[in-house]
């Protein structure tokens, strides 16, 4: 288990700098270390998406240092695999900025919708 001292890293989908809708066809994450409190982004980093494999983006993202997954939509196999690997996902978020996206979740204001992803 992760230390979190007051923070939480949280990976995020990226399309046209916006939560790309199918998290399996992002072109980069956002991957961010948020104070848990203030909801300041502490650290942030772009990341080119890896080449799509199937059951590979867990662990890339776990070793990305992410324990917290915002999506628009995400197969439940992926997210089984994700919860296997000690992460959170969120599944549901409308295709927003993803500063916006931050400052929700961690204040508990996130409105998501259903999971637009059926497999």
């Amino acid at each position: 288990m992760r230390k979190d001292n007051g923070k939480v890293t949280i990976a995020i989908p990226l399309s046209e700098k916006r939560l790309s809708l199918h998290f399996g066809h992002c072109s980069e994450f956002l991957i961010a270390e948020v104070d848990r409190t203030t909801g300041d982004i502490m650290a942030r980093k772009l990341v080119p998406a890896p080449p799509h494999q199937p059951g590979m983006l867990p662990s890339w993202l776990h070793d990305q240092g992410a324990q917290v997954i915002i999506a628009g939509g995400m197969g439940q196999r992926a997210q089984q695999l994700f919860q296997q690997k000690g992460l959170s996902v969120v599944v549901g978020a409308a295709a927003s900025e993803p500063e916006l996206i931050i400052s929700d979740y961690i204040k508990g204001t996130l409105v998501t919708g259903g999971n637009i992803c059926d497999h």
